[in-house]
């Protein structure tokens, strides 16, 4: 595994890993009044668009992490639905 590689997983590592505590908050109290719908529309397709340039780049840093931030990112919005 070259440098390139480790860096590229490094990063999507920590921006997949950053909505991970607005997961937890709005999972434990159950309130979402003050996440923004619209920018998690906007995030949710630019990871999706992400992941399908990994598929066709057959880059896996990019698919797997941004694959998962897509996930995690969706399950933020379900909460912004089902909570608000």
């Amino acid at each position: 595994m070259d440098w390139t590689m480790i860096l590229g997983l490094v990063a999507g590592i920590c921006t997949t890993a950053a909505v991970i505590p607005q997961l937890w908050k709005a999972w434990k109290t159950k309130k979402v009044t003050d996440v923004s719908p619209g920018m998690f529309f906007v995030l949710i397709t630019g990871l999706a668009l992400w992941t399908v340039y990994g598929l066709l780049q057959s880059d896996w840093p990019i698919i797997i992490t941004n694959g998962l931030a897509l996930c995690l990112n969706s399950l933020m919005l379900y909460f912004l639905f089902k909570y608000d």
